[in-house]
């Protein structure tokens, strides 16, 4: 009887600690399934993070580059400007300025009013003129141009006009300018074009 009952008991505990086992080795068995789980979710985080860190990476490249790009354009847009508006500054207002002597003003007011008059237009003009010039301009209307004022062209000057002249009806609805300024600026923009193709044309 006591024999029985001892085998009753190591069978019993043999297929308790069998049962364990078998749990615990399930338990090992989840808890490693769920760890290797842990680790391809974590994998799979880091190689996302990685993939979109990679990415911005480029766009950033792709960006800075793009920047660099278009600053560096417009840098050396900016100073072609310069030079040309250095260049043809330099060279339009030295070459109107040789020209443009009291000689060249007297020979633009007289061809201005001779074409004016052939035109068969109004005499009825007024002639705005420098005052640095007064005497010298005035010596100009009465000996050689006294034609134009016996035709009522009327003279006056004023400082603002700076070397040249400016003409149009006594009523002063408009004025057609022929300073020295306005020459600067008329082949200033003459002379853009043809410099940017002298400047950059290898471009």
């Amino acid at each position: 009887m006591q024999s029985k009952l001892q085998e009753l008991t190591d069978k019993i505990y043999q297929e308790g600690v069998e049962k364990g086992n078998a749990e615990a080795q399930q338990i090992v068995d989840n808890a490693k399934a769920e760890a290797a789980a842990v680790i391809e979710k974590a994998k799979k985080e880091a190689e996302s993070i990685i993939e979109e860190a990679k990415k911005k990476a480029v766009e950033l490249k792709t960006n800075t580059e793009s920047e660099i790009r278009l600053a560096s354009k417009q840098s050396v847009n900016a100073l072609k400007q310069q030079v040309i508006d250095l260049i043809n500054g330099e060279i339009t207002t030295l070459a109107v300025k040789s020209a443009f002597d009291k000689d060249f003003v007297k020979r633009i007011i007289d061809t201005t009013l001779a074409n004016w008059s052939k035109s068969g237009q109004d005499m009825d003009l007024s002639i705005l003129l420098s005052k640095e010039d007064e005497k010298n301009l005035s010596d100009f209307f009465k000996k050689e141009a006294k034609a134009y004022l016996d035709k009522g062209i009327s003279l006056s000057f004023d400082e603002n006009v700076k070397n040249g002249f400016q003409l149009g009806p006594k009523d002063g609805s408009y004025k057609v300018s022929f300073t020295e300024e306005d020459f600067i600026n008329f082949f200033k923009q003459y002379l853009r074009p043809r410099l940017v193709e002298i400047l950059f044309v290898a471009e």
